[in-house]
């Protein structure tokens, strides 16, 4: 399975993965899933959201009793230039869980679904986990209407495109309710399995996070005839700003990063008239994130008086807090012994978009370097297949009951 995976949607020149949303390398990832399915007898479904289900025991969603199903995966598409890990380990781990299942002779009585959520990076219509935010009411069809890529495609037209019908999309009340359970497998993005020498881990909590866009408004000029104390440099406004996001998420214990940025005119011989940065930040607790945010937003609004330049901060998109349900962690601690570390992270997930909705957990692969969303991303397969087994006694702990 992951031989068959690898190839698809990866960049030569980078060597990292570039499966974007209702692309072509998204097609083939979900042909890829299809097959996967049918290829194990499983009852094939895709849902009004664009969202891929495999189903055991049922032929969709309709004939689970509510709150009985126990569905486990993640997701396959990737950030630009992204690892091989991020995603689909979840999805091919689920399917090689069920094989373990199967191997051993376990008996079902519950239904069990894998899925594969669409769009969870947000990699091309700047939004991320838009498959379980629709499914779970987090995602208004209007707003997801509005949502468009740098070529100004919007999300509709390129669902229509690739053969999907935007006018079904919207909440999913009925099909979650059928879950009792989610549990999703990732690699962690981190090095906190690493430092404690454990293969896998059970996650805690999601940290609370945001992106927020920054508009530098200028003046454009000549780059060679333009004294400098006459310049009103947007570019020298974002570069403060970068600073001090790395000065302020350091002293409260968070994560603050500007990893986009846009430029106008965007010329090397130019002054730019507008800077556009997004800023992504994290942290442990609510509190400690609005601190970070204010404090970034006051030096950059500070640098932007001096330099003559205006500013416009908007917040994007954010999601609090997400502690996993805690009766579900402890029994997955419990079926994989009581010793697995429980961690929190940084990163967000389908599972903490759905844990609003359903009763969700999450399991851990280590990731040797802690290097996420890029093409150095690994882990070493006697882990991977550690996390495989680890899943496959969840699964048999929750759904052969």
């Amino acid at each position: 399975m992951w031989a068959d995976l690898l190839p698809v949607g990866r960049d030569g020149g980078s060597g990292g993965y570039r499966r974007y949303a209702w692309t072509d390398a998204d097609a083939d990832c979900r042909a890829w899933f299809k097959a996967q399915a049918e290829t194990r007898g499983l009852a094939y479904e895709l849902d009004r959201n664009g969202n891929q289900w495999a189903w055991l025991g049922a032929a969709t969603y309709k004939d689970v009793a509510h709150g009985d199903a126990v569905v486990t995966g993640s997701h396959l598409d990737s950030v630009p230039d992204g690892g091989a890990f991020d995603g689909p380990l979840g999805v091919v781990s689920s399917f090689a869980a069920l094989d373990e299942l199967r191997r051993r002779g376990a008996e079902f009585t519950r239904p069990v679904a894998i899925t594969n959520f669409g769009d969870e990076e947000g990699a091309r219509f700047g939004l991320a986990c838009v498959g379980s935010r629709l499914a779970a009411g987090r995602l208004t069809r209007e707003k997801a209407y509005d949502l468009k890529d740098a070529d100004g495609t919007s999300l509709p037209q390129a669902m229509e495109a690739a053969g999907h019908d935007p006018a079904a999309i919207g909440p999913d009340p009925e099909r979650l309710a059928r879950i009792g359970a989610f549990v999703e497998l990732h690699v962690e993005q981190g090095r906190a399995l690493d430092l404690t020498g454990d293969a896998v881990g059970i996650a805690s909590a999601i940290w609370p996070h945001g992106r927020w866009r920054f508009d530098f408004a200028g003046e454009a000029n000549h780059a060679g005839t333009t004294r400098l104390a006459d310049r009103r440099d947007p570019m020298l406004t974002y570069a403060q700003t970068v600073l001090a996001a790395r000065r302020e998420a350091e002293l409260a214990g968070a994560v603050a990063t500007f990893g986009k940025v846009s430029v106008e005119p965007n010329g090397v011989n130019a002054i730019p008239s507008l800077v556009r940065g997004w800023l992504d930040s994290r942290a442990p607790d609510q509190a400690t994130l609005d601190t970070v945010v204010a404090a970034v937003e006051q030096a950059a609004r500070e640098r932007a008086a001096r330099d003559g330049v205006d500013l416009a901060v908007v917040r994007e998109s954010f999601t609090p807090v997400i502690e996993f349900e805690h009766a579900l962690r402890d029994e997955l601690n419990k079926i994989l012994g009581g010793a697995v570390p429980v961690l929190g992270t940084g990163a967000g997930h389908d599972a903490g978009i759905l844990s609003t909705s359903v009763p969700t957990a999450m399991l851990f692969v280590r990731n040797p370097t802690g290097v996420s969303h890029s093409p150095a991303e690994s882990a070493a397969e006697d882990d991977c297949v550690a996390g495989v087994l680890a899943l496959a006694d969840v699964l048999e702990g929750l759904a052969c009951r």
